[in-house]
């Protein structure tokens, strides 16, 4: 089940991107619950800006084995320390440690987009660690969605 795609708002911040897309995303969740007969789904959180200049875009944050039954994120849960879902975890992201890296393009560059994908999965727990890449948690996905929502945030310097 793929989500349509909804207007954004490039005026909001990292945290209300990623709000608003959990916050579709558990309740498509509840619908699928209902539809598919099967137990809570599992919901990964990604943050990606595919405009960076690396031929590959950059992972500016992982976050995986969300709740299903969550539909935010407390303020702050991407730093050291900050308080995420019980069984939640961050992966590695292309800053080389897990946790959330801000926006932050080139100077004059173009603005670029940042992508809030939030995502259901048809397994309990998806089998990472702390340092796993976001090329194997996407591997991971490949195999695993069942749905997603997406909402786009633009950012320039």
């Amino acid at each position: 089940m793929e989500v349509p795609e909804r207007p954004t708002n490039p005026m909001l911040t990292f945290s209300q991107n990623l709000d608003q897309s959990l916050r579709r995303a558990a309740a498509l969740a509840e619908q699928w619950h209902h539809e598919c007969a099967t137990p809570e789904h599992l919901l990964l959180a990604l943050t990606d800006d595919p405009d960076a200049p690396t031929g590959s875009g950059f992972w500016h944050w992982l976050i995986v084995n969300i709740p299903a039954n969550v539909s935010e994120l407390a303020e702050g849960a991407g730093s050291t320390g900050g308080k995420l879902p019980a069984g939640a975890l961050q992966t590695r992201t292309d800053f080389g440690a897990p946790g959330h890296g801000g926006p932050c393009p080139p100077e004059g560059d173009h603005p670029h987009r940042y992508l809030f994908t939030v995502f259901a999965v048809k397994i309990d727990k998806l089998d990472v660690k702390a340092d796993t890449s976001a090329a194997v948690v996407g591997f991971n996905l490949h195999f695993n969605t069942l749905a997603r929502a997406e909402i786009m945030g633009l950012f320039k310097r």
